[in-house]
């Protein structure tokens, strides 16, 4: 088992920040629906329980969701399993500014592949030590890395960094940020940062290692892509209250059952890295 935090930097404010994650992972959905792949959403309502996280009672939005993901897998996963083994089922509870998704795959793997992101976002530069308030055996097993939406060092040169997306050329005209510069995080306010712990387990001998290392490879791009994206498209869902993207996000729900029908394969593809749903949880697998 491998336990990363991911520390996503934002020039935004963390009640900004959640109308932009849900307009954002509707919107990339249906980038990467299309052809029979990509989102599909099963069932989407509020929630109450003290079973999310240790100690508390939580209410927010529970969704459940498949991702049909056959394109998105390396050629040699296409050949070795069987179709079963591309379909995963997440569970998320959103309760912001806490947010938990678990992945599995229940058709193949079973109890033997899982994936658990929880994620804090905090109106902070990303130094805040133990954000989700984990314990210490877990800080001892966890590597932290830091995201910056400026450096595109994760990202696929040729599909994933467009002029559109850029921020170190975007200028927001609603807010008046933008555009970025190298050390805007030190000089720019407002500061946020997204903590997301992903546990990824893979319990088959003799490639346990290597799964859980790819997993963990595809997240500094997944994290970086979105989060340019839900920057970038800040002017799009800046004036929208939560109505009017829990409206967008019924809409949406009802073009990704279209699109997986009649549309076209859509998306990123295995020659980059397994896409992860936002995540996010888009954010995804995003939170």
């Amino acid at each position: 088992m491998i336990i990363k935090e991911y520390r996503v930097l934002l020039p935004l404010e963390v009640e900004e920040y959640q109308r932009g994650q849900l307009f954002s992972v509707a919107e990339a959905s249906k980038q990467e629906t299309g052809g029979g792949e990509g989102v599909e959403i099963i069932k989407q309502e509020p929630f109450t329980s003290n079973e999310i996280r240790e100690g508390q009672t939580l209410s927010g939005i529970y969704a459940h969701k498949l991702y049909h993901l056959k394109s998105k897998m390396p050629w040699i996963v296409r050949k070795l399993l069987p179709e079963s083994a591309m379909v995963l089922d997440e569970e998320s509870w959103n309760c912001y500014p806490y947010c938990k998704t678990v992945l599995t795959n229940p058709g193949y793997m079973k109890k033997d592949f899982r994936i658990t992101v929880e994620t804090i976002h905090l109106q902070d530069d990303g130094s805040t030590e133990n954000a989700l308030n984990v314990s210490d055996e877990v800080l001892k097993q966890r590597e932290v890395v830091v995201l910056d939406i400026y450096d595109d060092t994760h990202l696929n040169k040729k599909t994933d960094i467009r002029p559109e997306t850029d921020p170190s050329l975007f200028l927001s005209q609603k807010t008046g940020r933008g555009p970025l510069a190298p050390d805007w995080s030190k000089t720019t306010k407002p500061v946020m940062c997204c903590y997301k712990l992903v546990t990824a387990y893979f319990k088959w001998t003799g490639f346990q290692g290597k799964i859980e290392n790819f997993i963990h490879g595809s997240y500094p791009r997944l994290f970086t892509k979105f989060h340019r994206e839900l920057w970038t498209w800040v002017d799009l869902w800046y004036d929208l209250t939560l109505e009017d993207i829990h409206k967008y996000e019924e809409e949406t729900a009802e073009k990704l059952r279209k699109q997986r029908e009649n549309g076209k394969v859509r998306g990123m593809s295995a020659d980059g890295c397994v896409v992860n749903p936002l995540f996010e949880d888009k954010e995804n697998f995003v939170d």
